[in-house]
């Protein structure tokens, strides 16, 4: 919001009703085309109200002696009056939204409607325009369409959308592990600059390096638990790959999982289609079944559709997080990556442990047709490319 909005609503709250329907009625004239709408996001006032306004200036009719309420008075917030509200919209929105990871905006297909009537099924009943109101303040927005590059169709992505709803649904309501993984961006160590600003003592910013050509790098591997809103960061030094990306998910069983889930029987991984946890990479599967023999339990792998990254979450519920955690902040040593990413935290109770991992990975990995022969691979019947689940050869 800027100086002016809040010079007009600073102005706003202290008229009457009627003046404060003419004021906003006239702001909204003077706007021309989406005045309504934008006066509407701006002070909260309903549409019907601004309408009102808008009659009672073009003719004229300005009442002297209009009942005022006394402050406080008036119906109460919907908000107000039921709690849970809020809380029921943005579980609503979870289901169909998308968004850059690093923004507050995020954007969803749903009309105003349709998640009203949504809302009031679920014991939450709400009017359309309430819902537009709420949605504003949350910090969604209508967004059109922009061509980027080719993909599934709509009806193969939406499908396999529900899909994995229902996989991690069925999971959870058993009691097995759901994770969400995927490989963070690589980070250079060394004191270079890092995009971002954080609080420091007036003139004196943090001296870094001009140039930025240190060969050590960082690579963060995450594995994300949504329903416990807990992470693990497996920081490799060397290289991005599928054994890479299995061990990352070892150690987050060994360091968490085993001890939330002693009693599980399968796990459930989402992943993106590319890179290391590829769906089309054959080392993924060969070293999954590695792990999966150690385990001795059944891991059901679900992967987002190309171009639909930023549907996974742990790109807007863990990554996001730790890059405001260290905005500013040069990364001068691996240790301090591990400390910044396990000092991460949030409102809502993120947690995060971190490691690093010493370990070389050599890329360019090659599995045998006879190597992929023990993979004990049983394909879904729902877009067998994205959905499969790995048996245990010890069974």
């Amino acid at each position: 919001m800027d100086m002016a909005d809040e010079f007009f609503l600073t102005i706003l709250g202290r008229l009457n009703e009627a003046q404060a329907r003419w004021y906003v009625a006239r702001e909204a004239l003077a706007l021309g085309r989406g005045g309504i709408s934008a006066m509407e996001r701006l002070t909260g006032m309903s549409r019907r109200t601004v309408l009102r306004g808008m009659r009672e200036l073009k003719q004229g009719n300005l009442p002297l002696q209009e009942r005022v309420r006394r402050p406080g008075g008036g119906r109460k917030a919907l908000e107000e009056m039921d709690p849970g509200l809020t809380k029921a919209l943005d579980k609503i929105m979870q289901e169909s939204t998308a968004g850059d990871p690093m923004s507050l905006l995020r954007w969803t297909h749903k009309s105003t409607r349709t998640i009203a009537e949504q809302l009031t099924s679920r014991g939450h009943p709400a009017s359309d325009s309430t819902v537009r109101r709420r949605l504003h303040e949350l910090g969604y927005s209508l967004q059109a369409n922009l061509k980027d590059e080719e993909g599934p169709s709509p009806d193969d992505r939406d499908a396999q959308f529900r899909h994995i709803n229902a996989q991690v649904k069925r999971f959870v309501r058993r009691g097995d592990p759901v994770i969400s993984v995927d490989t963070k961006k690589k980070e250079k160590i060394g004191n270079f600059k890092n995009p971002g600003r954080n609080w420091r003592k007036k003139g004196d910013p943090q001296e870094v390096d001009v140039h930025d050509f240190g060969k050590e790098k960082a690579i963060p591997y995450g594995a994300y638990d949504p329903e416990r809103n807990e992470g693990f960061v497996n920081v490799g030094i060397s290289h991005d790959t599928a054994e890479f990306a299995v061990e990352s998910i070892r150690r987050w069983w060994k360091a968490v999982g085993r001890h939330h889930y002693a009693k599980a029987q399968a796990l459930l991984i989402c992943a993106d289609c590319g890179g290391s946890n590829g769906n089309r990479t054959r080392a993924w599967k060969y070293h999954l079944q590695r792990f999966v023999n150690e385990l001795g339990l059944r891991v059901t792998v679900c992967h987002y559709p190309p171009g639909t990254s930023k549907w996974n979450k742990i790109e807007h519920r863990m990554f996001s997080f730790i890059s405001m955690n260290w905005r500013g902040q040069p990364l001068v040593s691996y240790e301090t990556v591990v400390n910044l990413i396990g000092g991460t935290r949030t409102r809502t109770g993120l947690r995060i442990k971190a490691k690093l991992d010493p370990r070389e990975y050599k890329t360019g990995e090659r599995i045998t047709d006879e190597q992929m022969e023990q993979v004990n691979i049983q394909l879904d019947k729902i877009h067998p490319k994205w959905n499969y689940t790995i048996c245990s050869r010890n069974n």
